[in-house]
């Protein structure tokens, strides 16, 4: 004898159906918001041109171990809402730029790239009040030292609590 309590109903065509439903459903609805998600935020873009981007790697690595060559010092400071840059040469005297320019990016997200020149300030070194968010940023620093490339500093960094960390 069966208590009311637990009376089963047959599982019929239509039960599994149901859960058929359910089950590709929700899997094609999780993989549109994902695909949507990942559409929007990111177009996947690093460079324009990937053959001529290769061509070059070369004439930059070149023109990169040119620059370390010389030995100097750059500096890169990020707090109290200011962005500050220093370059000093291999025995610590300062080098007087003609123009600083900045460009923040995130490594993966391009809606908060931004650009922004320094001012200089006596001494040789290069400030701006430019408040930089909390997180993961590429950091492009171009010098203009009146050569036919600037000086060029690119670093990943952390900022946290608006200063690096």
């Amino acid at each position: 004898m069966t208590s009311r309590l637990f009376r089963f109903k047959e599982f019929t065509g239509w039960h599994m159906a149901a859960v058929m439903a359910a089950f590709f459903g929700t899997i094609i609805t999780v993989n549109t918001v994902m695909a949507i998600y990942a559409n929007t935020s990111w177009t996947g873009l690093v460079v324009q041109n990937a053959y001529v981007a290769g061509l070059q790697f070369n004439e930059k690595a070149e023109a990169g171990r040119a620059q370390a060559a010389l030995g100097w010092k750059d500096e890169l400071k990020i707090g109290s809402g200011m962005v500050r840059f220093t370059l000093a040469d291999a025995s610590g005297s300062a080098i007087h730029a003609k123009g600083v320019t900045v460009a923040l990016r995130r490594p993966a997200y391009e809606a908060e790239d931004e650009t922004f020149k320094l001012d200089p300030l006596p001494g040789g070194a290069f400030e701006a009040a430019h408040a930089v968010r909390d997180g993961i940023w590429i950091v492009e620093v171009d010098a203009d030292v009146g050569e036919p490339l600037p000086y060029r500093v690119v670093r990943r960094v952390v900022v946290k609590d608006g200063a690096l960390e």
